[in-house]
């Protein structure tokens, strides 16, 4: 048995989102500063700049995270590879190598508490079965899932795409029924949730962060002929074609708008 004490209950603690195993938290202040700092936090604290963590009850379910994330455990918890065999072992080497993740995703079992590493990114909880159990990530947004969901790795469309667009031509999905996180640099509160009903979006560069795997996805020219797509000043456009959900961020991953 163990009890915790100052820290989810800190008056300086509040809780941003709870469903299921996970808890995100948010750090109202920094109060970890020097005066050479001061000035820094006051301002970041202004401008909803602080400090976030996931929280994961594993007496709930067992739970699989970003290589590295852990910041602590407390109880009978074990940490496991999550590898299989020689098979597996070289399916998720595979994933790991063209998607951009970490080969290997550590595995949490047992009964007790995890706590991730504190970020400044935003933390956002989501369901795949709001995605008909299967959701296309962006790269580096996975931060951690119910390990009953399978990893995936998909392919693009047009082998094209990935030179033209400067992107992967894989990207990460999760697939099943669980809940999963993300780690974003905008706020769930100012995501754009789009639903495609065999329809097509087309996306001036990389502002989805997840989409349903049911949607067609490629990088096409935003005109009909280069002409065009030179006379538009657009060029390469990301485009989903299909049924499905997307979710688009105001910026870019790079946090790039137009000046």
């Amino acid at each position: 048995m163990f009890d915790i004490k100052n820290f989810t209950d800190n008056d300086d603690v509040r809780v941003l989102d709870e469903q299921g195993a996970f808890k995100v938290i948010e750090y109202k202040r920094d109060l970890s500063v020097t005066p050479d700092f001061a000035i820094r936090a006051f301002f970041c604290n202004e401008m909803n700049v602080r400090k976030r963590q996931l929280v994961c009850d594993l007496n709930k379910t067992d739970v699989t995270t970003q290589a590295g994330a852990m910041q602590w455990m407390l109880g009978d918890v074990n940490a496991t590879t999550g590898i299989k065999g020689v098979g597996d072992f070289l399916g998720k080497a595979f994933r790991g190598k063209v998607t951009g993740e970490s080969a290997v995703k550590p595995e949490y079992t047992g009964r007790g508490i995890l706590v991730l590493e504190p970020t400044y990114k935003h933390i956002i909880l989501l369901n795949a079965e709001e995605w008909n159990g299967s959701v296309v990530l962006d790269d580096g947004l996975f931060l951690a899932c119910d390990s009953s969901l399978e990893h995936k790795a998909v392919m693009r469309s047009n082998i094209s795409s990935a030179v033209a667009g400067g992107e992967g031509l894989f990207n990460l999905s999760l697939n099943g029924y669980g809940l999963f996180a993300i780690e974003s640099r905008c706020p769930k509160e100012e995501l754009i949730e789009i639903e495609l009903k065999n329809d097509v979006l087309k996306v001036d560069g990389n502002f989805a962060i997840a989409w349903s795997n049911s949607l067609n996805f490629s990088v096409e020219r935003s005109g009909k002929s280069l002409i065009g797509s030179a006379a538009s000043g657009e060029g390469l456009v990301n485009v989903y074609r299909g049924t499905g959900k997307i979710l688009l961020a105001p910026v870019d991953k790079m946090h790039n708008v137009r000046m």
